[in-house]
């Protein structure tokens, strides 16, 4: 019988793999004769050998995401950007340009050129394709100052906190502009190179100590600290 999913497509846990004379290999496991996924990751078949390479901390993408990405390809009709995902981010030319796209006469990259960083909104995604970007939102588009800064995706609810509570915090403690990337990217501007540094730290902190209480308080003192030293 056929393999159940294509080679290197993403799998969660519990999902048919394959059935039949097949080995269960890394993160897999076998029941009669089917082999089933035990992680989130991407299941490989290697002849009669079927396994899946987790995806400890990897973004996976959703429509409404905010993520920050890097250009990586120009194309005739828009940009592959790399969103730190298995998955490449699709920017079409009519989801980026506030005027209609003429491609006999537009160069792209003129617009976007490889290296660039952007904020996009993801606005499609399945299984089956890439993820497709917008940057025709207000605020979204060329980053084109201040840091970056990058955590895990899994830490950043924690980053955000509840009801916002955390990025609020320290947007006003560190002055900063910090835009946040579901893909574990954050965006950070601010009136100097000091507050930058500062929330970079604070960030940082927060990523390493995210399975702790107090975290907030913890956070502010540090900040208040650091600014301090430098006054």
């Amino acid at each position: 019988m056929p393999f159940f999913c294509e080679n290197r497509q993403i799998v969660t846990p519990g999902d048919v793999l394959a059935e039949g004379d097949y080995l269960a290999g890394d993160n897999t496991f076998k029941d009669d004769e089917r082999v089933y996924a035990s992680r989130l990751g991407l299941v490989e078949y290697k002849g009669k050998k079927v396994q899946v390479v987790a995806l400890n901390n990897f973004y996976i993408p959703s429509v409404g995401d905010l993520v920050i990405g890097k250009v990586v390809e120009v194309d005739l009709h828009g940009w592959t950007v790399d969103i730190y995902s298995p998955y490449k981010g699709n920017l079409r030319a009519s989801e980026a340009l506030n005027r209609p796209f003429r491609p006999q006469r537009d160069e792209l990259s003129e617009f976007l050129d490889v290296g660039d960083l952007i904020l996009a909104q993801i606005i499609a995604f399945d299984r089956t394709r890439d993820p497709s970007l917008t940057t025709r939102e207000p605020e979204l588009g060329k980053i084109t100052y201040g840091q970056i800064v990058r955590v895990s995706p899994a830490k950043i609810p924690r980053v955000i906190g509840r009801k916002g509570s955390m990025i609020d915090m320290l947007k006003k403690e560190t002055r900063c502009n910090i835009t946040v990337g579901q893909n574990g990217l954050i965006s950070i501007s601010g009136r100097s190179r000091e507050d930058e540094r500062i929330a970079v730290l604070a960030i940082q902190k927060i990523e390493e100590e995210a399975h702790t209480s107090g975290l907030t308080d913890r956070v502010t003192e540090m900040i208040r600290k650091e600014r301090s030293e430098i006054a």
